[in-house]
């Protein structure tokens, strides 16, 4: 499938995902609804499998990695975000693990000996102030005490657990393991992990059969986990983990035009402002646009005279 629609379905399906984890929100515990959701993904991939007649045995040492695969990405990942909204808006979070791009960045150098190119800086750069422009309003009114500092600190280990999962799944696919298949076992290892997690806690094993709760936990499952993870993963292959993560930069933006349609959300000067660089730097990292880097060199030749 071509990069620039892998990259396309992944932004638009995350970028909507937020309409249905606000439905998740409610009776059951959080912690219950993300094991529900990987669960079923991990049920639908071992399913396809299946029915593809795909290769699912693996070394002792090849689960292992699926296990930690599974734990930062699908479990830890997620049960450190949605637990550091309890104390941050939602705001703060999504500036928070937009900075998975400079994690992946630092990662990718220290695994794989990734080059990264002056462009992708600059691209990285242009997003983090489009994302904190856009948001500017709210972090306006975020109050800087023991409990915003706690929050932000479990995102910011959420974000660098997701890169480990990102780290790992390259190793995966290096190691000429298929995304089905390694997704597949680890969003059970996943799944297994929150499980325990809602236990530990002493909280319950609830579930809602209202039709909002129901239709939402497949929307998350199939399209958010099975079909947004196996191109986002798939691509991080193919163009590098720097440039995939940015689109996680441009999932506001989405959210953003979204809620202009549904809840009718109105735009300021920060909302244009803000979406203007975030779409300037998408095109930065993603196009080869050759004056950019000669004009890099050109100042920092002129800076060093």
């Amino acid at each position: 499938m071509n990069n620039y629609f892998l990259y396309l379905i992944t932004v638009v399906i995350w970028g909507s995902t937020w309409i249905a984890i606000n439905y998740q929100l409610g009776d059951v515990a959080v912690e219950a609804s993300i094991t529900y959701r990987f669960a079923l993904a991990a049920l639908i991939l071992f399913s396809f499998a299946k029915i593809k007649q795909l290769p699912m045995r693996f070394s002792l040492k090849q689960h292992g990695l699926f296990a930690a695969f599974g734990i930062c990405l699908f479990g830890l990942n997620y049960l450190l975000l949605y637990s550091a909204q309890l104390h941050i808006n939602s705001a703060l979070t999504c500036i928070a693990f937009s900075t998975l791009m400079i994690m992946n960045i630092v990662n990718a150098r220290i695994f794989y000996n990734t080059k990264i190119t002056k462009q992708v800086y600059l691209g990285g750069a242009l997003g983090l102030f489009g994302i904190t422009t856009l948001f500017w309003p709210q972090l306006t009114d975020v109050a800087l005490g023991a409990a915003t500092l706690l929050g932000l600190g479990m995102c910011l280990l959420g974000t660098f657990s997701a890169s480990i999962g990102n780290m790992i799944s390259i190793k995966n696919q290096k190691n000429n393991i298929a995304i089905v298949q390694a997704n597949a076992w680890g969003m059970m290892y996943g799944a297994i992990f929150t499980g325990l997690a809602v236990i530990v806690q002493g909280k319950q094993f609830s579930f809602s059969f209202d039709f909002a709760y129901l239709s939402s936990l497949v929307y998350l499952s199939l399209f958010g986990s099975v079909i947004a993870f196996g191109c986002y993963l798939t691509l991080m292959t193919r163009i590098g983990a720097h440039k995939t993560s940015y689109a996680n930069i441009l999932f506001p933006a989405i959210a953003v035009l979204i809620s202009t349609v549904v809840e009718d959300f109105h735009w300021s000067e920060y909302t244009v402002i803000g979406l203007s660089f975030i779409l300037l730097g998408n095109l930065v990292v993603l196009t080869k646009v050759r004056f950019i880097p000669r004009l890099l060199n050109s100042k920092l030749s002129t800076t060093n005279e």
